[in-house]
């Protein structure tokens, strides 16, 4: 049974989509198609039209890592297609570079559209940038929870024993799996992240000092887990309405590596009905994020 030619397929269409005039060429003559031709790509890869023709053929199925940086360049690929080029020749894609803590203005949107429920924007490595006035009513001010640089893994693993002596929000908040799945959950996340950012050195050193400063936190470092982390079920010790049982959400922002956190309840429940007691109380329930930090605010 024949295999699909994935990398052939997305070669062609996006040479055929390149703008020859864009790329510095010439874009008079007799063309068949809008985009490039064959030898063009060839030219700005500096690759042999032969194996130009034959990658998209399918006869060439192994490029090197070398070869797909070149086509990505030639033909002008945004990051996710440059990854989808890489993954298609059976290669990992090049590691990105620094955590962002950028929030494009879609993701505010979204957040926005999230106004009804506790939503929080945390970057990759756990830094929370953003938060809504919901996420206040239900968990209290982040900026009144201890964490060192606004960071929830730094906020977990506070204490240097085997207990967690603090509350992690303003108030505590339990996961039914237990802490230590928990905790290994978020730490088997950020091995990711730091897999896929192997040159940030503020990450790097952000891990080095929690292995210094928490035996929990290098215990679970050292089993080797990774996996993303997908959300949990959660009781919230609320001090005005009590305790609350709520489904926590982690969703990745597309095109970014952004986690998207937000609580929500079953419908009908007695848990819906103290979460909209909290949402009458919300002073900006319809403003999306009540505290979208200024570059002055947000961690660094």
């Amino acid at each position: 049974m024949a295999t699909t030619n994935h990398f052939g397929i997305a070669l062609r269409g996006w040479r055929e989509r390149v703008s020859p005039r864009d790329s510095g060429l010439e874009a008079g003559g007799d063309r068949r198609i809008p985009g490039l031709r064959r030898e063009e790509l060839a030219r700005l890869a500096g690759l042999s039209v032969d194996y130009v023709v034959r990658l998209e053929q399918g006869r060439a199925r192994n490029p090197s890592a070398q070869v797909v940086t070149a086509l990505a360049r030639a033909l002008r690929l945004e990051p996710s297609e440059r990854d989808h080029l890489f993954r298609c020749a059976h290669l990992a894609p090049p590691s990105a570079g620094n955590v962002s803590r950028h929030v494009p203005a879609r993701v505010h949107r979204l957040v926005g559209q999230l106004a009804g429920n506790p939503t929080a924007v945390f970057a990759a490595d756990w830094t929370l940038i953003s938060w809504n006035g919901m996420w206040n009513e239900l968990v209290g001010d982040p900026r009144t929870y201890g964490w060192s640089e606004l960071n929830l893994v730094a906020g977990m693993f506070r204490s240097s024993d085997g207990r967690r002596r603090e509350p992690i929000a303003a108030w505590p908040v339990r996961s039914w799996a237990g802490d230590e799945v928990e905790e290994e959950d978020l730490v088997a996340d950020l091995r990711l992240t730091a897999a896929a950012h192997p040159h940030d050195a503020r990450l790097a050193a952000f891990i080095d000092r929690m292995l210094d400063d928490s035996p929990r936190f290098a215990r679970l470092w050292s089993n080797g887990t990774a996996r993303t982390n997908v959300g949990d079920r959660k009781t919230v010790e609320h001090p005005r309405v009590g305790d609350i049982n709520l489904d926590l959400d982690v969703v990745m922002a597309a095109g970014t590596d952004l986690r998207i956190v937000t609580y929500t309840a079953a419908v009908g429940t007695t848990d819906a009905e103290k979460l909209d007691a909290l949402r009458a109380a919300c002073v900006e329930p319809d403003r999306g994020p009540a505290h979208a930090m200024s570059g002055r605010d947000a961690p660094s």
